[in-house]
């Protein structure tokens, strides 16, 4: 058979499946939390590698004729898409609750099975026709990741048009359309058209009855398909029906998301929704609505009527309706910046509702350049960014910061996150590049000669938030050669805490404007040159002043990696290459945890990290099954003895093969994983960055994979190794001057950088296939081998986060090379066992 034939089908329907994985990623960042996207990616690589243990336990499937098998599998992939998205709608996982209900962790196991659903049908087809057909893996692993590629442009363009839940349908109706191509290919027949090393494989076609059977199955199933996507389509729905004639396929929302808190009043409406190609915006209209966060105790007038802003479901910013008193802004925290510098320029990043910008109109600002990454903000928010005082940019504050080279008087770095408890965790995998050393330096250039950058996060005790925020200032300012024992001053409210830094020496007439102002406003002092014990802890009051007592301990530690080590929660400051600002977990916490598990909700302040370990184990579990599964079948059921053609004597397999191709699916995912969450940085979100970074590896790996015949496999898998190395160059350099370009041309950059680097990791594996299959007998050992990358594969994805969390990006990036740098040691171990003309043609 002419496998040639059958590849735009593969096309479309690995581009479905990478389409639906990416979208999972954002339906579960909307319906649970952040780090649920390396679950995704984790069931994905299961899927695939149950698919090649299936094919390899049961190689009748590979003598069904081929174009009928693909048919099949693109159906059920296609119906297991929205399948599998309904069920783990109806049955959602809560995290929360795994402290004391082990039923949840049964969930999170029945949610990896079904959802790995459509990813099996997918790997069973392309396994199929890499075992039907090794000659020509190449082109057969290019259409696979050339289609995956495809997927990722989709997700770019597509939600901003149906929805997140309309895209589910989406990647449906794509895999039935790869069944229609399918099912054309019905005209191969005789030996010579037949793979001569499947002898037992039929090449039966359709009947015209069968065809017009499957036609009109197709047919309806795309129609029903067609149906789901308007009804289910966000936006459709609610313009002209108000609710969905599907209520299954609208997202349930964990009900920890500060979304659904919001809806429980009783009067609560959503009066807009849209999605866009980075995320979901809800705003909620509703008379229980109320966020100052920080306003001092001390104001009794009236507050103004809000309205509720979320992103993904989470993060309430208030917005204030049109009309209302702005004189509420003067008791709020960041208000003393426009004291300190009246008539100033004010840069806002990410003001979200516009809170910010309301208290620097107030505090009469002649300017306000307000940079919000999300422009769905400035339709939600219209009214507030449409002021005459308000110049708004769509983009991400730190790359803004980089270009821009007008100075700023005051500096807002807005407060967009809800108060989360520190010992939930929920939040602390999520990258957050606004709070990094490098971040603050940049913020610090942007700011006048006496200028004031002012920001506020959340009080917790004991000190963690506020502590590594300020040990980040300290550093950022140090760096630069500042004082920092003369530069920051921090104030704290009932439950949060505001800093104001500046690249010069407060003034004694600033230093006592701000005492006036805290005075005033019943702030409690917690940093300020020459403060006092006595002078803090006075309104608010704590058992002890313990940010104050922490505070002062960092500035005069001698040796502060010490303090670190000794304090109880990681608070050391936040980098580029370790962005995790909300993750405060250490392993000496684990005897606690141990000991208070069941016994509390949250017994720890690492849940996120325990849950990711708890992924670990079950991509463990399940990854050895797949591997050691269809060994166990085929011993017992005699396989390789009864077969006449395509066995190795005695079954055995040299172990260089599974290593060598366990080791590729380590490597792949230990360099894609940390380059997708570095990226966020350079791109401004996580839906660009996995969607420009895995469309760049997998449309280059595509290529590399068409070529892979004419570049011998040990010199590929060498010059993986030295792209890598050359990355760890070239990141830092893009953000240092490229990173204020427009996000077009950073993306095209992205694509520029990693397309020579994808390329060649395109060559491992087909390049390894013909390495194999030089062998007599090996071919029937192809979809165990594929099971068994896709095993490895899966363990990686979630072991990339973990270890990023510990290390950073660049040590799973080198990680990631030593694989690679592993696979060329098993390769050039036996080169001289392996003719080097099944190296390369």
């Amino acid at each position: 058979m002419r496998t040639t034939r059958l590849l735009p089908g593969l096309f479309l329907l690995s581009a479905a499946s990478l389409s639906f994985e990416i979208n999972l990623t954002r339906l579960f960042a909307v319906s649970q939390f952040y780090h649920f996207a390396f679950m995704i990616v984790s069931i994905a690589l299961l899927g695939y590698g149950a698919s090649g243990s299936v094919l390899a336990a049961f190689p009748q499937i590979k003598r069904n004729s081929i174009p009928q098998t693909l048919y099949w599998s693109s159906l059920g992939a296609a119906l297991s898409i929205l399948g599998s998205y309904l069920v783990v709608n109806w049955l959602p996982f809560d995290s929360f609750s795994m402290a004391w209900d082990r039923r949840q962790v049964l969930v999170l196991v029945f949610h990896f099975l079904v959802l790995s659903t459509p990813f099996f049908f997918t790997g069973i087809a392309v396994g199929l026709v890499l075992a039907a057909d090794p000659d020509k893996a190449n082109q057969t692993y290019a259409a696979n990741l050339g289609g995956s590629a495809l997927g990722c442009l989709v997700l770019l363009l597509a939600p901003a048009l149906v929805g997140g839940e309309g895209m589910v349908v989406l990647a449906a109706l794509i895999s039935a359309a790869a069944a229609l191509i399918f099912l054309r290919e019905d005209k191969y027949r005789g030996p010579g058209t037949a793979v001569n090393q499947l002898p037992d494989m039929r090449s039966d076609q359709f009947s015209d009855e069968g065809r017009w059977v499957y036609g009109r199955f197709t047919i309806g199933a795309a129609v029903i398909a067609i149906v789901f996507l308007v009804s289910g389509s966000a936006e459709l729905v609610r313009r002209i029906q108000g609710s969905s004639i599907f209520p299954a396929l609208e997202l349930r929302l964990s009900p920890y998301k500060s979304l659904s808190y919001a809806q429980q009043y009783p009067d609560s409406e959503v009066i807009y929704r849209k999605w866009n190609s980075v995320s979901r915006l809800d705003l909620v209209r509703s008379s229980g609505i109320r966020s100052f966060p920080g306003m001092s105790f001390n104001y009794t007038q009236k507050l103004p009527a809000q309205d509720g802003l979320f992103i993904d479901g989470d993060d309430l910013s208030p917005v204030v309706r049109p009309g209302a008193d702005l004189e509420y802004t003067r008791a709020l925290p960041a208000s003393i910046a426009l004291q300190m510098r009246p008539g100033a320029s004010v840069l806002a990043l990410e003001p979200r509702g516009g809170q910010d910008i309301l208290t620097a109109v107030a505090g009469g600002a002649h300017l306000v350049t307000a940079v919000e990454a999300n422009p769905l903000v400035f339709e939600a928010a219209a009214p507030i960014y449409s002021l005459p005082q308000v110049r708004k940019i769509a983009s991400n504050g730190r790359s803004l910061s980089k270009d821009i080279n007008q100075e700023f008087d005051v500096l807002i770095l807005s407060l967009i996150s809800s108060f989360h408890p520190v010992r939930s965790g929920a939040y602390s995998l999520s990258e957050d590049y606004r709070y990094t050393v490098e971040a603050f330096q940049d913020y610090l250039q942007r700011l006048s000669p006496a200028g004031i950058l002012v920001f506020t996060r959340w009080i917790q005790s004991p000190p963690t938030e506020s502590l590594r925020a300020f040990a980040t200032i300290l550093t950022a300012l140090e760096a630069q050669g500042g004082d920092p024992q003369e530069q920051v001053s921090a104030f704290r409210s009932y439950n949060t805490i505001t800093y104001l830094v500046k690249n010069q020496p407060f003034t004694q007439a600033e230093l006592a404007l701000i005492k006036e102002f805290t005075e005033q406003s019943a702030y409690d002092l917690v940093y300020l040159p020459g403060l006092e014990v006595e002078e803090t802890n006075r309104f608010n009051i704590l058992p002890e002043p313990e940010d104050y007592l922490a505070f002062r301990e960092l500035v005069h530690s001698q040796d502060r990696n010490a303090f670190y080590r000794s304090y109880p929660y990681a608070v050391e400051p936040a980098t580029d290459d370790r962005p995790f600002f909300g993750h405060y977990f250490r392993w000496s916490q684990t005897p606690q945890i141990f000991a208070e598990l069941g016994m509390t909700w949250q017994p720890f302040g690492g849940a996120g990290y325990f849950v990711l370990l708890a992924l670990l184990m079950i991509a463990l579990c399940l990854s050895g099954m797949v591997i050691l599964l269809p060994v166990w079948i085929i011993k017992r059921g005699g396989f390789w003895k009864h077969t006449a053609a395509g066995s190795w004597p005695g079954g055995k397999l040299p172990k260089r093969y599974p290593f060598y191709f366990g080791l590729l699916g380590l490597a792949f995912l230990l360099v894609e994983i940390p380059l997708i969450q570095s990226f966020i940085l350079y791109l401004g979100s996580p839906a660009y960055a996995f969607a420009v970074v895995v469309f760049s590896l997998l449309a280059s790996s595509g290529v590399g994979s068409l070529v892979s015949d004419r570049i011998q496999l040990p010199f590929g898998l060498a010059l993986i190794a030295f792209n890598l190395v050359l990355l760890q160059f070239i990141r830092p350099l893009l953000v240092e001057k490229t990173l204020g370009w427009l996000i077009e041309s950073r993306m095209a950059l992205v694509f520029i950088v990693l397309a020579p680097l994808g390329l060649f990791m395109g060559t491992a594996f087909p390049g390894g296939i013909r390495w194999m299959v030089w062998r007599p007998g090996m071919q029937a050992w192809i979809p165990w081998i594929w099971a068994i990358n896709g095993a490895a594969s899966v363990i990686s994805a979630i072991l990339a986060a973990l270890l990023a969390l510990s290390f950073g990006f660049g040590f799973v990036l080198r990680l990631g090379m030593v694989c690679y740098l592993a696979a060329w040691l098993v390769v050039m171990a036996s080169e001289r066992r392996s003719p080097a003309r099944y190296l390369a043609r």
